[in-house]
């Protein structure tokens, strides 16, 4: 109790309190930047912390994340542009919402159930993270392979109208993952001789071309619109968002305790928690018809989930030191560099910390209520400038994520090629979000089979000699099975209407 009061105190110290809000003014500015991800605010902080102290400096990162985190949703929302990779899961049926006039009520729902979320995230921290990081070290190559398989099964649900067509977008994006150095033998592949091929395709510039250059292919070849207003009104966000807690709870509890599971895997992430929360909620839904018109349900589950992601990715990164993503493997280096070696220990040795972090987290999801209500405010005047102006701004936005990502052209080169190719998917029907999702997973499948192949001496039944492998093995099969059952039969259905 003694280092809880501590910890109440260490926060609540005005000039921590000021760090906290400028983190939090910063995570905000740089998740609304198409490409520029919550890894980079993460990053960009680092040099800072450098003079700061344990509690201002872990405050500051945990801050800027969970901002950066629902940041993404807003351009994602308004222009179809997901600021982060975890606000693309769910980026067209954003958009399809704010086409429909709705705007308001989508961004309501993304400020407040992101900020649920990662308050659901944060209980998880504090009661469960020796359990949930135990369970996340049983992970080994064998159950990330059978982790990675089902969330490529996503693709079938996130796929709206020709499930082929979705097919035929996931093998490309693995295709496309295929490029770079082979994981198994170290020799490039597909590389044609490039250098900068050699390092693989990277998913952010990807992202940003196959989502934003071609919505801005798209825009200007309507410029007959020039002048006009997007999305003229500027309405109460959070009307309505009690009833869609009211209709949605259960996507909201399923969202953010599948985020939280999914965080606390190392390697995981807010990215891959918002992809299969939102197959979850289509494949589960009792309308699935609705998703890909601009739908609710999915988005309340998927925004829920990459929140709470956030806190469960702290899991094993303070329980034993292995980071859950990107970002803990930045704020292990902050813990050692601060003197807290993570581990078991830091919980006996510095308790006092550790419940700082605690209590910044609920105070960060706290803050986000009232800072996204003022950043979607400002973010919405943005759409009452003239097309002609406001499409070379985002152009100039993307080129500077892109060109951030790889530090040379070739993230721009990248952005360009797919985002000439994302509009030629899109105007033949092809979905983009299963392409984006083989290009994050295919690495992940890649590397984890190799692995296990080499682990088993080629052994095919080595897959399911683990308790949680097998499970979730024979779980991955029976789901091909159910979707290869329902395909025949509605192929068989459809002759016989005939």
């Amino acid at each position: 109790m003694d280092a809880v009061l501590t910890a109440f105190g260490l926060v609540f110290d005005p000039s921590v309190l000021l760090v906290i809000l400028a983190a939090a003014v910063f995570g905000m500015f740089v998740g609304a930047m198409p490409g520029l991800t919550a890894t980079m605010a993460t990053a960009l902080l680092v040099p800072v912390t450098f003079f700061m102290d344990p509690v201002p400096s872990l405050g500051a990162i945990v801050t800027a994340t969970a901002m950066a985190i629902f940041a993404g949703d807003i351009p994602a929302a308004m222009l179809r542009m997901p600021g982060t990779p975890a606000s693309a899961a769910y980026a067209d049926e954003s958009f399809l919402m704010t086409k429909k006039g709705q705007l308001d009520l989508n961004l309501g729902v993304n400020v407040v159930f992101s900020a649920l979320g990662g308050i659901v995230g944060v209980a998880f921290l504090v009661l469960c993270a020796p359990a949930l990081a135990e369970l996340a070290l049983n992970f080994s190559s064998f159950e990330y392979f059978w982790l990675a398989c089902l969330g490529l099964t996503c693709a079938v649900f996130i796929g709206s109208g020709n499930p082929v067509k979705g097919f035929v977008s996931l093998l490309f994006g693995l295709s496309v993952g295929c490029i770079g150095i082979d994981p198994a033998a170290g020799v490039p592949r597909f590389t044609f001789g490039n250098v900068d091929l050699m390092s693989g395709v990277n998913f952010i510039a990807v992202m940003i071309g196959a989502f934003a250059v071609s919505e801005l292919l798209r825009g200007g070849v309507e410029l007959h619109q020039v002048g006009h207003v997007v999305v003229p009104q500027v309405g109460n966000v959070f009307r309505g968002v009690a009833g869609v807690l009211r209709r949605y709870w259960l996507n909201f509890v399923r969202g953010s305790l599948l985020g939280t599971l999914i965080g606390a895997l190392p390697g995981a992430g807010a990215d891959i928690a918002a992809w299969v929360s939102y197959a979850v909620s289509k494949r589960f839904s009792r309308t699935p018809e609705k998703f890909g018109t601009g739908h609710l349900e999915g988005i309340v589950e998927a925004t829920s989930s990459n929140n709470s992601a956030v806190a469960g990715a702290w899991i094993p990164a303070l329980v034993f030191g292995i980071p859950g993503d990107s970002i803990t493997a930045i704020v292990i280096g902050v813990l050692y560099m601060k003197g807290m070696n993570p581990g078991p220990t830091v919980f006996t040795e510095n308790p006092q910390f550790i419940y700082a972090v605690f209590i910044i987290f609920v105070l960060a999801n706290v803050v986000m209520i009232p800072l996204g209500w003022a950043a979607i405010k400002s973010m919405k005047q943005v759409l009452r400038i003239p097309r002609t102006l406001l499409l070379p701004l985002i152009l100039l936005f993307c080129v500077v994520g892109a060109f951030a990502m790889t530090n040379s052209s070739y993230g721009i080169v990248l952005m360009l090629i797919f985002g000439v190719l994302g509009w030629f998917m899109e105007e033949n029907g092809i979905p983009v979000a299963p392409m984006i999702l083989g290009l994050v997973l295919g690495e992940m499948l890649e590397q984890n089979f190799m692995t296990s192949m080499i682990k088993a001496d080629g052994a095919w039944l080595a897959f399911f000699e683990r308790p949680i492998a097998g499970s979730l093995g024979v779980m991955t099969l029976l789901v091909w099975l159910l979707m290869l059952v329902r395909g025949a039969r509605t192929a068989l259905r459809r002759p016989a209407a005939a």
